[in-house]
């Protein structure tokens, strides 16, 4: 008979395995899950010839030969397939290489949706000047429903997953436009915050799709974010600069056109990056990949010495935190920063290589910014204690005792992987089952904060 727990050891190895398999090399998904049903064909015949389930996994993968080499051996396999992938199929073609150009397709087309969705209300006499808080109340729903539904598409989901994934957004819809908010109220402008984190995790259940229950497929579409913001943000910039010569342009020539820019360019432009960039991320991985790496070994240290100088700044001069509500905004959105950092890193990082030096600047920001966060917690209870609560400080509360519980376990992971006490699996496990926590929280402030504080 098997024994469960081995059998459940060699599945997290095997999700180890896929899952550098998919940050090392250019393959596409369907092609990895073949490997993988050749590796547990070759696990299957190995433990029915009588070794364990630990044993058999590790001939099983010495087999196949190390990822370099399996991978030039599945490159002279599929040869033809993988060139078709790289040029242009000729037009006769019949078979499934021309999957990239109708991703390219599909993604533009919704892109343009988007686009429209964002002005249909303006032909019913919502223009964007008169209706800002309507449009920003729905700003995510105009462009996420169709990005989960490009994922929905290429993961060729079932119509269950489907059914549910449109009832989320159909609740997200009507709380977001069914209260009678307070204009310039806090609670709705907590809504508004918040909403796009809530359905961000009915996005991340259609890009994983069936994987979504294991931690490589939340691991995945963690990664998947963090490339997201980058490509999302190269966009901008390019789309900036873009923006500015035609103004210098059609300023030349005595027309203003600014108008066009505030009401037509810029907000559906900025909604149909968000599809552009998942597409390239789609279709662009091994790319970003060599990217990635680079950008968390730069920035983690920065943000670390940063933490690090206003700690010291706080102990010298003894000095503590006034925390109105920008401020308080601006504390979360800096520990919220940190910790997509520090998630970012994990999905980048190998997790069978050794702990070394970045390793422990990692474990030095995690327990900065947990320090940190204790302080603006401190702060936000202060003030509570002193003026009462309010919309802004119960949802600042909030999120704050969520980072510190992620990141106070985070660190205590991170310093037994450190002292070769603990597997990294374990730091990505606790980190992807994490995510919910953050969904159900913005969930909150969006359907029961209003009702509590009577739309104000």
């Amino acid at each position: 008979m098997t024994d469960p727990r081995s059998t459940a050891a060699v599945e997290e190895q095997i999700d180890q395995w896929r899952s550098y398999l998919r940050r090392r090399q250019a393959i596409k998904a369907v092609d990895i899950a073949e490997l993988e049903d050749h590796l547990r064909e070759q696990i299957s015949g190995l433990t029915g010839s009588g070794l364990s389930a630990d044993e058999a996994f590790l001939v099983a993968v010495k087999r196949m030969g190390d990822i370099d080499s399996l991978s030039r051996e599945f490159a002279l396999e599929h040869s033809e397939r993988l060139w078709k992938q790289l040029v242009v199929v000729p037009s006769d073609s019949t078979e499934g290489p021309t999957r990239p150009r109708n991703d390219a397709f599909v993604a533009f087309a919704l892109a343009f949706g988007a686009a429209i969705l964002f002005k249909i209300p303006a032909v019913f006499g919502m223009d964007l000047d008169t209706h800002d808080f309507f449009y920003a109340r729905n700003m995510s729903l105009f462009v996420l429903p169709l990005l989960a539904g490009y994922f929905a598409w290429k993961r060729r989901l079932d119509t269950r997953t489907i059914r549910w994934l449109a009832a989320g957004f159909g609740v997200a819809l009507i709380f977001a436009n069914i209260y009678p908010f307070v204009r310039d109220g806090s609670t709705q402008i907590l809504a508004v915050i918040h909403l796009p984190i809530a359905l961000w995790l009915v996005v991340g259940i259609a890009y994983a799709g069936e994987r979504w229950n294991q931690v490589a497929g939340r691991m995945d579409f963690i990664r998947f974010s963090g490339e997201l913001f980058i490509y999302y943000v190269l966009i901008a910039l390019g789309g900036a600069v873009l923006m500015a010569f035609m103004f210098m342009m059609f300023q030349a020539i005595g027309i203003d056109i600014e108008p066009i820019f505030e009401s037509w360019l810029l907000p559906t432009g900025a909604l149909g990056a968000v599809i552009i960039a998942s597409w390239l991320v789609e279709a662009k991985q091994s790319v970003i990949e060599n990217m990635a790496p680079v950008l968390t070994r730069l920035f983690t240290p920065l943000f670390t010495i940063v933490l690090l100088m206003f700690l010291m700044t706080i102990v010298v001069t003894g000095r503590g935190l006034d925390i109105e509500r920008e401020l308080l905004i601006g504390f979360d959105l800096l520990l919220i920063a940190v910790l997509g950092l520090v998630l970012y890193s994990i999905s980048a990082r190998d997790p069978r290589a050794p702990a070394g030096i970045f390793d422990i600047v990692q474990v030095v920001l995690v327990i900065s910014a947990l320090v940190v966060d204790a302080v603006a917690l401190s702060a936000i209870l202060a003030r509570i204690t002193e003026f009462g609560f309010s919309p802004n400080r119960v949802a600042g509360l909030g999120v704050n005792v969520i980072l510190l519980v992620n990141l106070a376990w985070t660190a205590v992971l991170c310093l037994r992987f450190l002292k070769g006490k603990g597997a990294f699996s374990a730091i990505e496990r606790w980190q992807t089952n994490y995510l919910p926590v953050f969904a159900a929280w913005a969930a909150i402030v969006v359907i029961v904060f209003p009702v509590i504080f009577n739309y104000r």
